[in-house]
């Protein structure tokens, strides 16, 4: 009890300002399949939290309480899944999986190249993937618009991402919103003096195909996302704040495979709605009766969820606004 007052505390002096590392665990890539048609999905509610006996509630359901005012508070849990439809890949799909074009690149295995003591021998084959990702070369998708109008409405409590492409940025949402639990390329540090590097430094040696180089002592430079092993960022405190106040979870895109991400969503009180919108079913999901289960491609899901709310308009101006700032020749 006196370690989550704790944490407790140090969260709530954290509220909607960053932080650096604060502590270690070690944590995998989980990897995605590619979106299916969503005529071959599947749309449930499903489980039953202990003794709750609620009637079951669907897609319509969460919608209408959502209208109602009954779930001011929106926690929000993403992963892979929501930036395929930007473009970027997953890991782990046969064939156009990232870690199935590593047979060019001499690694014992794909996961080493998210390891900190393979990176400092061998830094290029996580520095190519990094080049690929450089900001501009995608663009957010409905999903990410979805989550901004979430906060344009005043609903968002807060986004828990595990992605490091910079999307939910890019889509408006400001950081003070964003718990990027496994960091991002906001910032690059010198793995050997612990230096800040600037920014454009650091994609300025990417983009050139050379390794960037701290220029006080030459030491290696490294972006601030997470490897195996590493602490994540303190932010992630903040789930003891945000997580026991929330009045509706929504979970996208994500196999819930990364701890200790994923145990955060039972973090929620058994009576909060939780609604689960993925491409497959995931083993490690533990139903309750409230819960709704949306199942196939996730922009489609995203976009019934937007009909159902009657955002559809709401949704096209914003997508429309956005893409024309993005596709400004000074962006």
């Amino acid at each position: 009890m006196a370690l989550w007052v704790r944490s407790a505390v140090r969260a709530l002096r954290l509220w909607g300002r960053g932080g650096e590392p604060a502590w270690a665990c070690r944590h995998r890539i989980a990897g995605w399949s590619m979106p299916t048609p969503f005529s071959a999905g599947v749309s449930s509610a499903s489980g039953s939290g202990g003794d709750d006996k609620r009637e079951k509630l669907f897609l319509q359901d969460i919608a209408e309480l959502i209208r109602a005012q009954a779930c001011q508070r929106v926690v929000v849990m993403v992963g892979a899944g929501i930036s395929t439809g930007s473009g970027i890949p997953d890991f782990r799909s046969p064939g156009s999986g990232f870690y199935s074009t590593l047979q060019h690149w001499d690694v014992p295995y794909p996961e080493a190249i998210f390891e900190l003591s393979f990176f400092l021998d061998n830094p290029r084959p996580f520095l190519a993937w990094v080049k690929n990702l450089y900001p501009g070369n995608f663009r957010p998708n409905i999903v990410h618009y979805f989550l901004r109008l979430l906060h344009d409405r005043g609903l968002l409590q807060r986004l828990y991402t595990q992605n490091i492409d910079g999307l939910e940025r890019a889509s408006g949402i400001p950081g003070s919103k964003l718990v990027e639990a496994h960091g991002s390329f906001a910032s690059a540090t010198c793995t050997a003096c612990g230096r800040a590097f600037p920014e454009q430094d650091f994609w300025a040696a990417v983009m050139a195909d050379r390794v960037p180089r701290c220029t006080v002592c030459t030491g290696l430079v490294k972006p601030d996302v997470v490897f195996f092993g590493e602490a994540l960022p303190e932010r992630f405190f903040l789930h003891v704040v945000d997580f026991p106040v929330a009045e509706l979870l929504l979970i996208l895109g994500t196999s819930l495979q990364v701890e200790p991400f994923a145990s955060l969503s039972e973090a929620v009180r058994s009576s909060v709605p939780r609604v689960f919108m993925n491409q497959e079913a995931v083993q490690s999901w533990r139903p309750r009766s409230r819960d709704v289960l949306q199942l196939g491609n996730l922009g489609d899901s995203v976009e019934r969820l937007v009909e159902l709310l009657g955002w559809t308009e709401e949704m096209k101006d914003l997508v429309q606004r956005e893409t024309a700032k993005l596709s400004r020749p000074d962006r």
